[in-house]
């Protein structure tokens, strides 16, 4: 199976890194596209590329699933991040060779489902990627972590404390098995904001692509 989905050049006219959106339950990859847009200034030599997930959505016919929701048990996102991450991975090998990018030029950044994506698939990548933002997500299988991590790119985590779709806490399981696992991370907490990414989100990513992407 090939992802693919909306796509924004480098600003520069150069692509010298990229930046690999994987979004949420029921979207599809025209929503994150549009952060590309707000962080090309400061990423002039930066591509960005928002891949459709693989699976139509059960629940919403116009929109796109990494695996279907129904239990949202901790065992449903596990069997879900495995069956889809083969997908995720195979698509990052053919963007790093279209690009000709090496893995610490290339970063994932993820939203929900999108965030347990990229978390899965990132750290059990040989080669560590530039780094992994996640938004509103978490670490399926926190259990599993310690025998499957492959690399530790940084990693940076934003989540608001009304979220009532991944709750918060779900943030400070994530940030402490990524510590158990030597991960570098960081971390911003949005209080009063529920399922969302906030401008202070925004801007942190930002930073921290600017500053792992080079």
């Amino acid at each position: 199976m090939h992802l693919d989905g909306p796509r924004l050049a480098a600003a520069s006219g150069t692509t010298r890194s990229l930046v690999i959106f994987l979004h949420g339950y029921g979207a599809d990859g025209n929503d994150l596209i549009g952060l590309g847009s707000e962080w090309a200034q400061r990423l002039p030599d930066t591509e960005f590329v928002s891949p459709h997930a693989p699976e139509d959505c059960l629940q919403n016919p116009q929109g796109k699933q990494w695996w279907d929701l129904s239990l949202r048990s901790e065992e449903e996102r596990w069997n879900g991040v495995r069956g889809a991450g083969p997908v995720l991975d195979a698509f990052i090998d053919e963007e790093m060779q279209r690009t000709g990018l090496p893995a610490g030029k290339v970063a994932l950044v993820g939203f929900s489902q999108g965030t347990m994506m990229a978390l899965h698939v990132g750290l059990r990548r040989a080669e560590p990627l530039a780094g992994i933002i996640g938004f509103a997500g978490t670490l399926a299988g926190r259990e599993h972590l310690a025998g499957d991590i492959k690399s530790r790119p940084p990693v940076l985590l934003a989540h608001g404390t009304m979220d009532q779709v991944i709750p918060v806490d779900a943030l400070v399981a994530t940030v402490e098995t990524l510590a158990e696992n030597d991960v570098p991370r960081r971390w911003h907490v949005a209080h009063g904001m529920a399922h969302g990414i906030d401008r202070k989100g925004l801007a942190l990513g930002a930073d921290f692509l600017v500053e792992h992407l080079g």
